[in-house]
């Protein structure tokens, strides 16, 4: 059940934030759930890879800078959703790097509401 709440919320900030973003497309809500489910399993499967590549090549700097290396990895796995599935356009990597920020504070300010700051 918790998975399944994760992923509405994810869903839901994707959504807000293509019809935010005038560089971020979505087909639709229906395609939002799409996207939703690519970018969490990307982030699932590639995020702590990445956030050890950068920590590795930055001598540690990006995990005491953890928020802006956490905001760069979401937009390079969102560029990667981008180029698996033509329900996401993202018009350029400034574009990614907002749609990142948007999902992240979309997605936090949800879950708090949703579960109480669980």
């Amino acid at each position: 059940m918790e998975l399944l709440l994760s992923w509405l919320i994810l869903t839901f900030a994707v959504w807000l934030t293509a019809t935010v973003l005038p560089g971020f497309h979505v087909k639709s809500f229906r395609s939002a759930i799409l996207v939703a489910a690519i970018f969490g399993v990307l982030n699932f499967l590639l995020g702590w890879l990445l956030f050890a590549v950068f920590t590795v090549v930055t001598l540690g700097l990006a995990w005491l800078l953890a928020f802006i290396t956490r905001w760069i990895i979401n937009a390079i796995l969102l560029v990667l959703t981008d180029r698996l599935t033509d329900h996401l356009k993202i018009d350029s990597f400034w574009w990614s790097l907002g749609g990142a920020l948007m999902i992240s504070i979309i997605g936090s300010l949800a879950d708090l509401l949703i579960r109480g700051g669980v």
